[in-house]
């Protein structure tokens, strides 16, 4: 270490030592072989191997299972107000790199792919979002919201509210309470009613960030939404797991001669409803459904109109341990829409969940072909969008898989 230390250190075994060298930014709790002087939860400690050589100053949590949570893996940083604001910067410039006119609606901190542990920041215009998942986070975020309102007025951008959705039963892991709030700084709203609009690939959408699913709106499928609705033209569209609509209306924008949009909430269908209104979308209807059976009475039927079929179905896994019902759910989904579709009929399919792999997602889609008699013609592969990168030594910031087939 090139500076004198002040932190306390966690010893930590070979294998967390592989793991870190390899570009990973967590320690597991059984990884941590012995801990030198006073470790306090959320505050930081430095992490040495067994020969004490330095690999990195991380948040510590005896409460969680991630025991610590790497921050930095060089040994001159100062984890002070000018550190935290040199971060936010190169978080945000490289979103407006990316982004570009897209910078106004998308993911401004995406946690450990941007070196900020358990973070989470939307934007919606003027309003964030945020959702603190770590407890080192949690004690310094009267430092990071401020200045994450202050870089961004830097750029020319003005932020009016911040809102905190800690309503998250994850974390209990962390030792945190779960609760949701305004932000209170100096020139921030507190007053706002929680809903606002946005818009995304030409489309407007009402966002209610202090209700609405996660932060309000999924912006990670942002781009796949236009590779979806690209093919959509003259199309009668089934849009499953609709949520607020995004897909069913960038196709029937697109020119679907008519969308159906199914959710099995009544809340999501009405909101679909409103943002179809908003938009001056005639070509949509609404359907509250549970999907599952649905896709099985259409079957059953044998009278089927549609010859584009969208699944973007919540994650059926959050876990390793329910990973093989959550395989079965998915093949299920996409067997019955594959044998739905006409020969020459469009499928868009997707998994959110990080433990249902690319190679596993696409293992599942090939016993669903080869049950539904069909053969696949790969049209799209695509990811999240770049707003929520990718850190390819860091499994878990690799979530999404996206496909587009014809059936053939």
């Amino acid at each position: 270490m090139k500076s004198e230390r002040k932190f306390p250190i966690a010893v930590i075994s070979e294998k967390a030592e592989r793991s870190l060298k390899s570009g990973h930014v967590w320690v597991f709790g059984e990884e941590v072989k012995e801990l030198i002087g006073n470790a306090q939860d959320g505050e930081l400690v430095d992490v040495v191997n067994r020969k004490g050589r330095f690999l990195g100053t991380g948040f510590f949590n005896s409460n969680s299972k991630i025991r610590v949570r790497i921050l930095s893996k060089n040994a001159n940083d100062k984890f002070d107000s000018a550190f935290f604001e040199r971060r936010l910067r190169y978080c945000f410039e490289y979103r407006k790199t990316v982004m570009g006119e897209d910078f106004d609606c998308c993911r401004l901190v995406f946690g450990e792919a941007d070196s900020f542990p358990g973070l989470t920041v939307d934007r919606f215009g003027d309003i964030l979002v945020t959702q603190t998942l770590s407890l080192g986070i949690e004690k310094r975020k009267n430092i990071i919201f401020p200045l994450m309102v202050k870089v961004l007025s830097d750029m020319g951008e003005t932020i009016t509210a911040v809102y905190e959705r800690n309503d998250v039963a994850i974390r209990e892991k962390e030792g945190l309470e779960e609760n949701k709030g305004f932000f209170s700084a100096p020139g921030l709203r507190t007053d706002l009613d929680g809903r606002t609009v946005i818009t995304e690939n030409g489309i407007r959408y009402n966002v209610d960030y202090i209700n609405g699913q996660k932060t309000g709106f999924f912006l990670d499928q942002k781009y796949n939404r236009l590779a979806a609705g690209k093919i959509a033209k003259g199309k009668t569209v089934l849009d499953c797991f609709t949520h607020t609509g995004a897909f069913a209306l960038n196709c029937a924008k697109m020119g679907a001669k008519n969308v159906t949009a199914v959710d099995i909430s009544k809340d999501a269908v009405e909101l679909t409803r409103e943002n179809a209104r908003l938009n001056s979308l005639s070509n949509v209807s609404f359907e509250c459904a549970n999907v599952f059976e649905l896709l099985t009475k259409l079957y059953e039927e044998k009278n089927s109109p549609y010859d584009y079929i969208i699944l973007d179905p919540p994650a059926f896994t959050k876990s390793s341990s329910s990973l093989k019902n959550a395989e079965r759910g998915y093949k299920e989904i996409n067997m019955k829409a594959m044998k739905l579709l006409p020969r020459g009929g469009y499928l868009a399919t997707c998994s959110c969940s990080h433990f249902m792999t690319d190679e596993l997602f696409r293992k599942m889609l090939r016993f669903a072909a080869a049950d539904a008699g069909v053969s696949l013609r790969q049209i799209e592969a695509r990811q999240q969008s770049p707003d929520h990168p990718i850190l390819w030594n860091v499994p878990e910031t690799d979530y999404l898989k996206f496909y587009i087939f014809q059936i053939v």
